[in-house]
């Protein structure tokens, strides 16, 4: 019997909440930088700073899943290589 694991999907509820959360932060954001009591320049270097923000965390996040699922990969085929060696053996065989 093999342990595979069953790949997890998200609900389009979770989905939802996800792209709706993220939505509302950036345009309060957003407008609590361009509401700011502030010169033009600092505002547009705090929204520039923002955005480079969210693009690091998205990045950070698609490596992090990247070397997850590369790892699962290799477990996988070890795993793979361990039946085949299991099954292929005979204790009963004469040496």
């Amino acid at each position: 019997m093999s342990d595979t694991p069953v790949k997890q999907q998200s609900t389009a509820a979770f989905y939802g909440q996800a792209v709706a959360s993220f939505s509302i932060a950036m345009a309060a954001t957003a407008v609590g930088i361009f509401r700011l009591e502030a010169d033009a320049w600092v505002r547009g270097f705090l929204a520039i700073a923002v955005l480079y923000l969210v693009t690091s965390a998205f990045t950070l996040a698609k490596v992090i899943r990247d070397r997850q699922e590369a790892g699962q990969i290799v477990s996988r085929v070890d795993q793979a290589r361990v039946e085949r060696l299991l099954s292929e053996h005979d204790p009963f065989e004469k040496l």
